[in-house]
């Protein structure tokens, strides 16, 4: 069992595949490589930063989405989907009217790089998707299933640090999802008021089931706010943990549990 840490460079963050595999290392470098072109591929597809890309080109009025790669409306169909789910608080399109699925084509495509590896006999890793964490079924109990909550600050900060850890060893959620506005700002938007700002929150961090869900649910209660907490106690395996301007906590009712306890 030989193991792996890998890191890649696409849509302006990091990935980091680590873990372990019973694969030969010509096998594993294939199914890493082709992990990693699916990445690149969603980039190529969904970047509003590059003007070249199909999204771009929809959101400049120079193409139809019928006319873009046929993922583009499969990705509009799941945006509008968890727009219902989520009772209009999650919407990808922006203010400005423009498409923007980006709260959720990042954990779309770390999952779908996951699931690359799963289907060339990896099983046994972990997957951080620029702060948002995937674990595959296979990754071996013990500290693996430990996933840190980073403090709602600039890593650039001296004050930067682990707010917390959960242990999702032995349950059945697999992914950790964080939206706030510590390193980029105000950059969610309020749906259904587009001119309010979030104040009262600093960071929403989601435990779910799945890596996109966690995502949607993470972007949905940020844009919400407080009162998210009661739709969240509804859903299914799923928690979450609030962090208050003021730096006060607070979660959904089955959040205790998952808290990583001392050894």
């Amino acid at each position: 069992m030989a193991e792996f840490d890998h890191l890649e460079q696409c849509m302006g963050t990091v990935f980091r595949f680590a873990g372990r595999t019973e694969l030969s290392q010509s096998e594993f470098d294939e199914a890493i490589f082709r992990a990693c072109a699916t990445l690149h591929a969603a980039d190529e597809i969904f970047s509003l930063y590059k003007p070249e890309s199909p999204l771009s080109r929809l959101a400049s009025g120079e193409t139809s989405v019928a006319e873009c790669p046929p993922v583009v409306d499969q990705i509009w169909d799941a945006c509008e989907g968890w727009e219902k789910l989520t009772d209009g608080w999650f919407k990808a399109f922006t203010p400005q009217h423009t498409f923007d699925p980006s709260g959720l084509v990042k954990t779309w495509a770390a999952r779908e790089a996951a699931r690359v590896l799963e289907q060339a006999g990896v099983s046994d890793f972990a997957l951080n998707a620029g702060g948002d964490v995937w674990l595959a079924d296979g990754l071996i109990p013990g500290v693996g299933w430990r996933i840190a909550i980073s403090k709602p600050i600039t890593i650039a900060s001296p004050e930067a640090g682990v707010l917390t850890v959960f242990d999702l060893g032995g349950t059945r959620m697999r992914a950790v999802a964080t939206s706030g506005s510590a390193e980029r700002g105000n950059h969610i938007w309020n749906p259904k008021n587009p001119d309010a700002v979030q104040n009262e929150l600093v960071q929403v961090t989601v435990i779910a089931d799945d890596l996109v869900r966690a995502d949607v649910w993470a972007t949905a209660t940020f844009a919400e706010g407080p009162r998210a907490v009661e739709r969240l106690n509804r859903e299914a395996d799923l928690e979450a943990l609030f962090v208050f301007a003021d730096g006060q906590l607070a979660g959904t009712d089955g959040l205790v549990p998952l808290f990583a306890k001392a050894d």
